[in-house]
Parts: C-alpha cells; sequence; structure tokens
C-alpha cells in the first residue's frame, strides 16, 4: 500500500465545475418530492464547523438539505470526478466486459447512455430504468457529493479495433511477489468507480449504471467500499484504515507546483501518446486483503515501528506532528535508526523513489467472515498517476523488496485502466477515442 495525503479540502463544486442552479440542471431529486428539512437541522451545523458547505434552500420555502447532503461535484470539466475529489462516504468500484459482438459502435453508444445518465445522478436528478420510472432509491436525498469515473482496460482496445489507440502506458503490470491475484476480479474492458456521502445515492447509481449496460455489457467483477462520514470528526482529518492506521498523509496536493503533471497526461500529450488521452490520467485499483488477526496481535509499538509513524496522530515517529518531515537518519539511544529501514513510510515516500508520487484515494472494504471467522476485510487501494510506469510500478517494486507490511496483507485482485478527460458539455466520456 504505497503511502501517500489528505484529499483537496471538500467544497460544494468540484473537480472542474462552478455553483449551478436548478434552472441550468433541471428538477432535483428532493425537490421533484419536497423532502422536508428535519435531518438539515440536525446536521447542518455540525458540517458547517467540521469545513463542509451548508447547502442554501431552493428558493420554495422548502427547508435546506444538511451538508452532507447538498454537496454536488459536477460532471463536465477539465479531469473528471472522482479523482481529485475528496474521499467519499461510500464507493462502488465494477467492471465490465463487452458482450459477444460488441465492437466500437456499441461501445460508443453504451458510453453515451453512461454519460447521460452519469450527469444527471450527479445533479440530483431522477434517471428512468428499464421499467420507465426512477426506482425511487434516493429520493429522499440531495446529490450527496456523487461522482461516476470511468476507464478503459488494456483489452477494451483489442475488443474495439482501436489497438493503434492504446497507450503505452496501459501495457500490464508487471508481477509482484505479494500478489495472489483473483483473474476474475482483475482487469477488465470498462472500468466505472461511484463514491457518495450516502449509501444509498450511491447504490442508486451502481443500480442504474449496470441497466445501462443492457446487452452490450456484462458485469466482470464488482466491489464495496466505504470511509469515514464527512463530519463525523471535529475537524477534517486524514482518514484511517482498518489496521487503525491513518492513511493518506503525503499524497500530492493541489498547491504543489508539480501536481498536474503528476497526475495528469499533459495537454497536447508527449510524443507517442495519443491524442485522446490529453488530461486523462491512470488509475491502479488492487485489492488488498488485510490479515487482520496477524495484525492485532502485534503491540501498537511494534505496528508503529512496522509503518513508521505514531498511531495516536500519524507523525513520523522521529517526532512532530502528520506534516513533520521525517527525519530518516535520527537514531535513537540504542543507535539504531528510529525509523527502521523496512519502515512502510520510509520506503513509500517519493524522494526514495526517484520522485515517483500518487495520490491515493481508497476506500475501505469487509466482504464477511470465512469459515474460520478470519475477516475478509482491507483497502480498495485505488491511486492516480500521470503514468504508471512511473508511479505505481517503481513504488511497488520496492515494496516488494522488503516492505515490514508486506506479511500482514495480500494483494487478491488488480486492475490497471486508462480514465480520460471529462467530457466537454453535450459529449461523452471517450468521445475523441471512439469517434476520432
Amino acid at each position: 500500500m504505497p503511502e501517500s495525503a489528505n484529499s483537496p479540502a471538500r467544497s460544494a463544486h468540484r473537480d472542474g465545475g462552478g455553483p449551478t442552479s436548478d434552472a441550468e440542471t433541471g428538477i432535483s431529486r428532493r425537490r421533484l418530492i419536497g423532502t422536508a428539512g428535519a435531518t438539515g437541522l440536525v446536521l447542518g451545523a455540525g458540517g458547517a464547523t467540521a469545513g463542509y458547505a451548508v447547502g442554501s434552500g431552493d428558493g420554495d420555502g422548502a427547508a435546506p438539505l444538511s451538508s452532507v447532503g447538498a454537496g454536488r461535484v459536477m460532471f463536465h470539466g477539465k479531469h473528471q470526478p472522482g479523482i481529485t475529489t475528496p474521499l467519499q462516504a461510500r464507493g462502488h468500484l465494477l467492471a465490465f466486459d463487452l458482450a459477444a459482438g460488441a465492437g466500437r459502435k456499441e461501445a460508443a453508444a453504451l458510453l453515451r447512455r453512461w454519460s447521460a445518465t452519469a450527469q444527471r445522478l450527479m445533479a440530483g436528478e431522477p434517471v428512468r430504468t428499464a421499467g420507465g420510472h426512477d426506482t425511487g432509491i434516493a429520493l429522499d436525498a440531495g446529490p450527496s457529493s456523487l461522482t461516476v469515473t470511468f476507464g478503459f482496460g488494456h483489452s477494451f482496445f483489442g475488443r474495439t479495433g482501436l489497438g493503434k489507440q492504446r497507450p503505452a502506458a496501459l501495457d500490464p503490470l508487471p508481477a509482484f511477489s505479494s500478489d495472489h491475484l483473483d483473474k476474475a476480479r482483475s482487469d477488465g474492458d470498462l472500468w466505472i468507480q461511484i463514491g457518495a456521502d450516502d449509501a444509498l445515492v450511491a447504490f442508486h447509481a451502481l443500480r442504474a449504471l449496470q441497466q445501462d449496460a443492457g446487452e452490450t455489457a456484462r458485469l466482470r467483477w464488482q466491489m464495496n467500499g466505504f470511509n469515514r462520514t464527512p463530519g463525523a470528526t471535529e475537524r477534517p482529518m486524514t482518514t484511517r484504515n482498518l489496521m487503525g492506521q491513518i492513511d493518506g498523509t503525503n499524497n500530492p496536493k493541489p498547491s504543489d507546483q508539480d501536481f498536474e503533471q503528476r497526475l495528469f497526461v499533459p495537454d497536447p500529450p508527449a510524443a507517442g501518446v495519443p491524442g485522446w488521452m490529453a488530461g486523462g490520467s491512470y488509475v491502479v485499483m488492487r485489492r488488498i486483503r488485510m490479515l487482520l488477526d496477524d495484525w492485532e496481535k502485534l503491540p501498537p509499538s511494534a505496528q508503529e515501528e512496522v509503518i513508521g509513524r505514531r498511531k495516536s496522530d500519524g507523525a513520523p515517529l522521529t517526532g512532530g506532528s502528520e506534516t513533520t518531515e521525517m527525519q530518516l537518519e535520527k537514531t535513537g539511544p540504542d543507535g539504531k535508526l528510529v525509523v527502521p529501514l523496512n519502515a512502510h513510510a520510509r520506503i513509500t515516500r517519493p524522494d526514495q523513489n526517484g520522485g515517483a508520487a500518487l495520490l491515493r484515494r481508497p476506500f475501505s472494504f469487509h466482504d464477511g467472515f470465512d469459515p474460520d471467522g478470519i475477516p475478509d476485510a482491507g483497502l480498495l487501494f485505488v491511486c492516480w498517476q500521470a503514468d504508471p510506469l512511473r508511479g505505481f510500478v517503481p513504488v511497488q517494486r520496492k515494496l516488494d523488496r522488503g516492505d515490514a507490511l508486506s506479511r500482514f496483507i495480500r494483494h487478491e485482485a488488480s486492475g490497471l485502466f486508462a480514465v480520460p478527460a471529462a467530457p466537454a458539455a453535450g459529449a461523452y466520456v471517450g468521445q475523441p477515442l471512439l469517434e476520432g
């Protein structure tokens, strides 16, 4: 699990768009049914003090949604939503394979449907299912910061006759010693990431997009994840994973001078990179099983040595706060390095990997227990970079050679996908690829 910081500060409008009015976007799900605003009265103040925008009334006398329900992310913009969007409370990752006989034309029609549905869902508007009506799953909620993100896998290009448009950066990832990969839960032609701060809103999107696939594509795999709910802490904080560790310190930040270069393909792209990827990014997804029974047998001090950071506040073992620079050469009274050579946080530092940096945006998962009562739980690791061969691969290779955390985790599924830029208004995701 390469370490990297808290996502950009939350706001109601993110990932390349400003506020829009009902007149511009149509009737919201909430206005459609006239939801009472009691929830807003209970949660609005807490959300405001936690740094989340409080929604305003619709102007028709209805009480405002709570701050969580009112959050909205724009579908159109420079980059697709769900990349720099702050972590959401609920997530679904899923992959589809094109059905036999489906090619470029059918794929284009599917992406057009998916894009139209995603735009409506993210605006909090109802969508029609195969039965011609909205399912009603999310009728009482606002957009709840819903994001839908689409990507293309390596196999997509051969199946659509677009092999010459496949980027070299999409070459299959190398094998790693910690891999125990289930091929049935890895890769895929098409990839979707759904995130929202309300579980029903997220499932509503999942169901709608699945039905939109129709006869064109079949579901290959699907995974469910979660994070801390916005407003659950006194102030916005880096999330914790199921090992109890603060997880996400030292992510690239928008304020970094090279933030865009690290995450997104330049526009225009470098020589040899297909033009349709301008402004896009690459995502690596890994289902990482945490061996929690073994981990929890360690005393907290031993857990901290494995990670290289204090469990209480995420500060490096060399002192300070979560954001304090780690002193890699500092030794203790016994003459030993305070941060062990095989500590996870030491190995994954960008300055220890030729500057390789990833934007980590994971979800935790728990899929029950095996017959022996061992939890099937861990991390849906999701990381973003402009080039996985310069981002994820070198970091994971180094972790493979001696990360103290490796004996407590197992990589069980994997995928690499090319995620194009967000479509312009009136266009759909991947249109320059499919119609270029």
